[in-house]
């Protein structure tokens, strides 16, 4: 492989809220999502990742796991939602009260009377 060179590329990972995994890889080229995440032991450490459900990203955008990687990429494996947003929004406001969330937070002050 004489035209094969080497790449960083870093993957993410974040089993649970404020607890972030980061591995920095060199891989030669050509290689793919896919690989990197295989290469940087994170299916081995957490069982709950698989190759067939798994959701990755690459940059903040969805990848496919054959999708080919460039210099500094990052590879984001997310984990899945536990709770729709729009439920938990829903939650939130009822949970705050109607009147101290959302439009009816700001309070409008009553105009000036001229004299």
């Amino acid at each position: 492989m004489a035209n094969s060179r080497c790449i960083a590329v870093t993957v993410l990972y974040a089993p649970t809220a404020r607890q972030i995994h980061e591995i920095t890889l060199q891989l030669s080229t050509p290689c793919d999502v896919l690989h990197a995440v295989q290469q940087s032991g994170f299916l081995a450490r957490f069982p709950e990742l698989d190759t067939t459900g798994i959701l990755l990203g690459v940059w903040g955008r969805r990848a496919k796991l054959d999708q080919t990687l460039r210099e500094n990429d990052r590879i984001e494996i997310y984990r899945p939602l536990r709770v729709d947003p729009k439920v938990a929004r829903r939650e939130r406001f009822v949970k705050q009260g109607a009147r101290t969330a959302g439009l009816f937070a700001k309070k409008r002050l009553p105009a000036k009377t001229a004299g």
